[in-house]
């Protein structure tokens, strides 16, 4: 298991090992999985209830498809553990919460300081996303 850093959820961690997309189906008592870069989050909709955790990689910071993969799985209803690993930097933490990650386990860690200032930045958003906050223009327009 990859050492969480940062977890915004009230339940227990997922301790259980990520087995591969293409490993999970055929694995009934698996509850973790892990999607790499290219890895169709689409082929996890069908198990969404058994599944406990995602663990998401980014193999670089420049790599994004994780943030797809986190939005489709948010939006098809998946309310487990969303983890982002790998090389995970403190200016994409604010971006990654509002695609639905609630944890972060990345290769380096992340100054607590530098931590807090990244979630305070942006206090308003442009754009609905799956965190549910209130998009500024909405604000403005009631």
């Amino acid at each position: 298991m990859v050492e969480v850093q940062l977890r915004f959820r009230d339940d227990d961690a997922v301790a259980d090992p990520a087995v591969t997309v293409d490993a999970f189906g055929d694995q009934t008592n698996a509850a973790a999985v892990r999607i790499e870069p290219g890895d169709d989050a689409r082929d996890l909709l069908p198990h969404l209830e058994r599944i406990r955790l995602v663990e998401v990689n980014f193999p670089s910071f420049g790599d994004g498809r994780g943030y797809s993969a986190a939005r489709i799985l948010r939006e098809a209803g998946y309310t487990g553990e969303l983890r982002a690993v790998g090389d995970v930097a403190v200016d994409q933490l604010h971006a990654m919460r509002r695609c639905g990650f609630d944890a972060f386990a990345p290769e380096h860690p992340l100054d607590p300081a530098h931590t807090e200032r990244a979630f305070a930045t942006w206090p308003e958003v442009y754009q609905a996303t799956t965190d549910d906050r209130t998009p500024i223009w909405k604000l403005r327009h009631g």
